[in-house]
């Protein structure tokens, strides 16, 4: 699943391209908009708030403010190309959205959720949602209050409820874990320190900010990028015990059983 850094990548992406640009074409390959058309409307800006895409755009009067709100699950993505430029990135059959400028093509491939509301009512699709680690909303406070309401929830599944704390995904919450030395069957009530910890993931993921490799040891080569994520069977970069991976919910989990032991039960 994308984390909430690539969202914010693909949202700044899709702002460069057509920010206070007016759109020559709109096509949308989704039952629930296959008669829009946003001829002649101007995209204000390109946002994210957690993983989830806002696209904000007005009519030729500016009497009207809609948004076009996707998210990217596990396999979405936008693309954009110049004009006539050929469009690579997955099959035709995958793409959900069109939208042209003069002077650019923003693709959608496989895109969830797709819909248009008023920009007033954004809430309804995203208020839900807890403190956007990437967000001028993010409080760590409020974000660890939001945690312990599941006080017997694994830490790992509370971490990836959007509900709590909006961005993080599979990734991130393996590398977090394994930083604070916390395994990620540790019930929420028996975490030391939620404020640090989800303090921690925020400075990951901001660090992440404006590049697709995701690090979090600090190298820029993609093999070293990580420290349990994705590694299952390899030496842990710290102790060398062999890096562990099981199902956990709806997700796989990676940990090193030596960094990252069972606490006490309080």
């Amino acid at each position: 699943m994308p984390e909430g850094d690539t969202v914010w990548n693909t949202a700044r992406g899709l702002h460069r391209a057509l920010a206070g640009r007016q759109l020559t074409a709109s096509d949308f390959r989704v039952p629930q908009l296959a008669t829009t058309s946003l001829v002649g409307w101007t995209v204000l800006e390109s946002r994210s708030r957690g993983k989830h895409l806002l696209l904000r755009v007005r009519d030729q009067v500016g009497s009207r403010h809609l948004t076009l709100h996707s998210h990217l699950r596990m396999d979405g993505a936008w693309r954009t190309y110049a004009p006539g430029e050929r469009w690579a990135a997955r099959p035709a059959h995958l793409i959900r959205a069109v939208l042209r400028t003069a002077d650019a093509v923003a693709v959608g491939y496989h895109l969830h959720e797709l819909a248009l509301v008023p920009t007033a009512e954004e809430e309804k699709l995203v208020g839900h949602l807890g403190p956007d680690l990437l967000g001028a909303d993010w409080d760590p406070t409020e974000a660890a209050r939001r945690l312990v309401r599941q006080p017997g929830s694994t830490i790992a599944e509370a971490l990836l409820d959007q509900r709590n704390l909006a961005g993080i995904g599979n990734l991130y919450k393996c590398e977090v874990l394994f930083l604070r030395g916390i395994e990620p069957w540790t019930a929420v009530r028996d975490v030391p320190d939620l404020p640090g910890l989800v303090t921690l993931a925020q400075r990951m993921l901001a660090s992440n900010r404006g590049r697709w490799l995701q690090t979090t040891t600090g190298s820029l080569r993609k093999a070293e990028a990580n420290y349990v994520y994705g590694r299952r069977g390899q030496p842990c970069r710290r102790c060398r015990t062999l890096i562990k991976m099981r199902e956990q919910g709806e997700r796989i989990t990676y940990w090193c059983p030596r960094c990252q032991p069972p606490r006490p039960v309080r």
